[in-house]
């Protein structure tokens, strides 16, 4: 069976297989006139400020105004600018933080009272990062005195302190405070947008979040889609136009989609037979399992999986 069916929740179990790979700091620390330009890259980057201020202007958007305790969510941004003042002259972002020292940039005199920024980048395996990046706008904010303000800045100030710490397991705290970071973030995000879509759907505690975990729970269950509406505790019709509203597909046709991610996955690490991966997503057969692969991915099982052999899996790992 494939190991990533275990959670049955939609979020950890996109995230489990977008297998994330985080880079997080150097922390920023800055006083007087200064800006700083980083390029487009893939995936999300994320942060907040320790203490401070300090301007965030993505091309082709208003700049937005950060303050300390805020948190902030880049979904594969265009080009953007850190500032402390619109109207400071930017230098390339990679070359400054290239500099960094014990974790740590320093631009211009120290003082207690600079800003204090963290921030790093979280790529996702190639081959699925659109699960979650074609589900996040460019930019998500949250400011310290919303809901979920608190608690995400209390995240924040525990990574500071962990970038350029040298005790041991260091690291593996920053890795798995990242995704806890994420994880925040998007619930965040959930509770700000009316109708989150996709899987970020499930979010809301409604008989569609229901559904869509019984199906993550078993997705190798020949599932009916009055079965589904029967868990949410509605008519099939109300069900079906629920789903589609929040999720942005059929009920059955996101089955189909979400085996196929799994299916990819497996394939790409070649860790099941194609007879056994038809049976753990929901196939009795080989062959209808090859047509439904077909359909969705656009390539015989056999093929993706020669394909990717000569492919070594890949997923964006550049902090910068």
């Amino acid at each position: 069976m494939l190991a990533v069916l275990g959670f049955g929740d939609p979020v950890a179990d996109a995230i489990g297989l977008l297998r994330p790979h985080t880079v997080i700091g150097p922390t920023l620390r800055a006083t007087g006139e200064w800006a700083l330009r980083f390029e487009p890259f893939p995936h999300v980057r994320i942060g907040g400020l320790v203490r401070g201020t300090c301007w965030l202007a993505l091309d082709g958007h208003e700049p937005v105004l950060l303050r300390q305790g805020d948190t902030f969510m880049l979904g594969n941004p265009p080009p953007y600018v850190l500032s402390g003042s619109l109207d400071a002259s930017p230098r390339p972002a990679a070359e400054v933080l290239a500099a960094a020292g014990d974790g740590i940039v320093q631009i211009g005199p120290e003082s207690d009272d600079d800003l204090y920024i963290c921030a790093g980048h979280i790529g996702f395996d190639e081959r699925n990062a659109t699960l979650l990046t074609d589900l996040l706008p460019p930019l998500v904010v949250v400011r310290a005195a919303d809901p979920h303000g608190d608690r995400l800045g209390q995240l924040i100030d525990h990574l500071a302190t962990e970038v350029g710490d040298a005790a041991a397991g260091s690291p593996l705290v920053r890795n798995h405070l990242a995704q806890i970071l994420l994880v925040h973030m998007l619930r965040a995000h959930a509770a700000q947008t009316d109708r989150p879509t996709g899987w970020l759907g499930a979010l809301h505690e409604d008989g569609v979040g229901a559904a869509l975990r019984a199906v993550h729970a078993d997705v190798a269950h020949s599932w009916s889609l009055k079965e589904l509406a029967e868990i949410s505790h509605m008519s099939r019709s109300a069900f079906a136009q629920a789903f589609k509203s929040h999720v942005g597909l059929p009920p059955l046709e996101y089955l189909i989609q979400w085996r196929m991610s799994l299916a990819r996955d497996a394939l790409a690490r070649d860790t099941l037979p194609i007879s056994e991966l038809a049976l753990a997503t929901g196939y009795l057969s080989e062959s209808a399992f090859s047509t439904a692969f077909r359909r969705v991915v656009g390539s015989s099982p056999a093929q993706f999986r020669s394909q990717a052999r000569r492919q070594p899996v890949h997923s964006a790992a550049n902090g910068s």
